[in-house]
């Protein structure tokens, strides 16, 4: 699936652009100090200042990591200020839209798009669309999906000002605030997650690491590259897949609070034992399917955790410097009670397959149902089918015979564009009700 060509204008125009909100930490000698040890090439770029450099004011800081299923989101606000890091799958972006608005918050100062895989831009067009944005950063890797495509081209027509995000620059959301970007680097990785943007931010003697989807590789060129990892409070990389969050990285990282974004009962089998348990001999341990939203508020000496669910805590270390704080009552992050409980949960598109599954109460009958590809140029009508309550079905686009759980959609050849490719759930109305895109 290529890029159209007004895309392709736009990646290329927008490389070269010199990022209007990020400062070069070399032309700001107060922000940071020089590195520990010698940069590497792919990160030439030096470590944070003492934290007590700065004095913050009487202000509170808060960190809300967002319950998107399984997909980032991160909101920091700071007096009037406000920064959004990613926006979950398209269908999230409405509840992002909403808690952003149960905030009072009608212009985001920064959005940051960590990469473009889809459960962390695919609702951003929502955001873009309903809010006042004065600055984006971007990774700066381009990517072939249509959700990428679609967030640039909406990017371009509403003239919003783009910046590309590279390690060593600061981001001046507020002076007392210090958010330093560790990666990405000069060079990029041909492994997309590991072009993830990845902050440190800082308010007094209290500090956030925010990985992204970033691995191991990135945690070795961080480390390598001198930088300050050292942090209070760690947003894992990669929903705590075992492709992240290596022992030595997370030793110099020492997080006390470690926050994981995932959705319950993910099929990739997020938040992976080993890591986990790794995590949870390090720190107390937050998650947003067992903990809904949870946000941190700090004052730059103390910080409190505060988790929309009630209930038993999760499990781990009690090393922490605040309690927790009384659980909130639930926001309006919810999708609308239209929105369909049956969505596509996963898409293989290499050994072609997509998954549909019903996270409601009750069974629902597919019948007459639809699966269409990127384009609609390949459709599948579900027969007389009941999807149990809780339940799964795999649809294979090959030839065999039909089960309880596995359905064929019986073509001769491959329909899925391996290089990126969407897969979309119809009802039998002919109304979009989930969308899928790897």
């Amino acid at each position: 699936m290529k890029p159209s060509k007004i895309l392709g204008i736009i990646v290329c125009t927008l490389l070269i652009l010199i990022a209007s909100g990020c400062t070069d930490s070399g032309d700001n000698p107060s922000e940071v100090t020089p590195a520990k040890e010698t940069p590497t090439a792919e990160q030439s770029a030096p470590t944070t200042a003492n934290q007590n450099e700065k004095t913050p004011s009487d202000q509170n800081l808060t960190v809300y990591f967002l319950d998107v299923g399984q997909g980032d989101s991160i909101v920091i606000e700071y007096k009037n200020k406000s920064m959004l890091i990613d926006a979950g799958e398209q269908d999230q972006g409405e509840v992002v839209s909403n808690y952003l608005r149960d905030q009072g918050i009608s212009t985001l100062d920064y959005v940051v798009a960590t990469h473009p895989h889809s459960d962390h831009i695919g609702g951003m067009v929502d955001i873009l669309n309903n809010f006042k944005i004065e600055h984006f950063i971007d990774s700066g890797y381009p990517h072939t999906s249509k959700t990428y495509e679609n967030m640039l081209t909406t990017i371009d027509q509403k003239n919003i000002p783009f910046e590309v995000a590279k390690a060593g620059q600061t981001i001046d959301l507020d002076p007392s605030v210090d958010i330093q970007v560790l990666n990405p680097g000069t060079t990029y990785s041909d492994e997309l997650n590991e072009n993830s943007v990845v902050l440190k931010v800082t308010y007094g003697d209290t500090s956030f690491l925010l990985m992204g989807d970033a691995g191991l590789e990135t945690e070795e060129i961080i480390i390598k590259a001198g930088y300050d990892v050292d942090a209070d409070i760690l947003k894992v990389g990669h929903h705590a897949s075992r492709s992240s969050s290596g022992e030595t990285f997370i030793s110099a990282v020492s997080p006390e609070v470690s926050v994981i974004e995932v959705g319950a009962g993910n099929d990739y089998g997020h938040p992976h034992v080993e890591i986990l348990e790794r995590l949870e001999k390090a720190s107390k341990v937050y998650r947003t399917d067992l903990d809904g939203t949870i946000s941190v508020t700090t004052d730059g000496s103390t910080y409190a955790v505060t988790t929309q669910k009630a209930g038993p805590a999760s499990s781990g270390s009690t090393a922490y410097r605040s309690t927790t704080a009384t659980p909130e009552p639930a926001k309006s992050i919810t999708p609308s009670s239209a929105k369909s409980t049956v969505y596509v949960s996963d898409l293989n598109l290499k050994d072609e397959w997509v998954k549909i599954s019903n996270k409601g109460s009750s069974p629902v009958s597919l019948n007459g149902w639809k699966i269409e590809d990127e384009g609609s140029k390949h459709a599948y009508t579900f027969p007389s089918y009941i999807l149990n309550s809780g339940s799964t079905v795999t649809v294979y686009t090959e030839k065999g015979t039909d089960s309880a759980t596995e359905l064929y959609w019986q073509l001769e050849d491959p329909i899925w564009n391996n290089d990126g490719d969407t897969a979309s759930l119809y009802d039998n109305g002919g109304k979009l009700v989930s969308t899928l895109e790897r």
